[in-house]
């Protein structure tokens, strides 16, 4: 039986009058690589950022190892520091370096020494391909390095679960691969993550669940070769379609 990290039951959101998440239910186990798809609009970075606590949810609960989310500003940042996010827009600190970028979480949230938080980002630097860059700014980086900068980070929290927010659409086409690669590499050390992209190919060949999404619900929760062959959902089939016109 797969250890269960996080439950999400009866889940909303609404933005005023506006609905974007309904009636989400799923449960992610410990080494689930979940990818999550849907059209522009289906509300997979609100369902994202719901999970993190950066939107609160309207109504439904959500669980980490049975236990259900607190409210106040301590439980959600003892939360977060286990179930860390990776951002499109990098989010890095422009006027820390790579270095430095890597170290303040730990320093802060982990409480880490100097000497272990420096010994942490080297290690998750190197294995991100980011260690020669240890005293760039974000300015000086291409987007491409400083998502893979922003991954290193997220791992130097050593956290249980990692979500990607469309980690490769703000990329140049030709840098996309270097950061698919690094998550491809994650997948393989058994990193629980919740992945939100338009990568189909990543999509089938890393996860081992996709959650595809329409109108605010999740209308299929399958594995990959399942979606990718026979989609039951008259959207998902839609969807694919396009996806395999292209």
């Amino acid at each position: 039986m797969s250890e269960e990290i996080i439950r999400v039951e009866e889940l909303g959101k609404s933005f005023g009058e506006h609905q974007v998440l309904r009636k989400i239910d799923f449960t992610v186990n410990k080494g689930d690589v979940i990818c999550i798809l849907g059209s522009s609009g289906s509300g997979k970075s609100t369902m994202l950022r719901c999970i993190n606590q950066l939107e609160t949810q309207s109504c439904g609960k959500i669980f980490f190892h049975g236990k259900e989310l607190g409210r106040t500003q301590r439980e959600i940042n003892e939360y977060r520091s286990k179930v860390g996010m990776v951002f499109q827009s990098f989010n890095l600190f422009n006027n820390m370096t790579v270095l430095k970028n890597c170290m303040e979480g730990t320093r802060k949230v982990l409480h880490l020494s100097k000497q272990e938080a420096h010994e942490r980002a080297i290690t998750h630097l190197k294995s991100v391909g980011m260690a020669p860059f240890i005293n760039a700014y974000p300015a000086q980086l291409s987007g491409g390095q400083k998502q893979r900068v922003a991954i290193a980070r997220g791992l130097c929290m050593n956290p249980e679960v990692l979500l990607f927010d469309e980690p490769t659409s703000a990329l140049d086409p030709e840098m996309v691969g270097d950061v698919l690669n690094v998550m491809k590499e994650l997948a393989k050390k058994d990193l629980t993550m919740l992945i939100v992209t338009h990568e189909m190919d990543f999509a089938r060949d890393v996860s081992n669940r996709v959650l595809f999404m329409d109108k605010g619900y999740i209308v299929e929760d399958a594995p990959p070769e399942k979606f990718f062959t026979v989609p039951e959902h008259p959207r998902a089939k839609e969807f694919l379609s396009r996806f395999i016109a292209g």
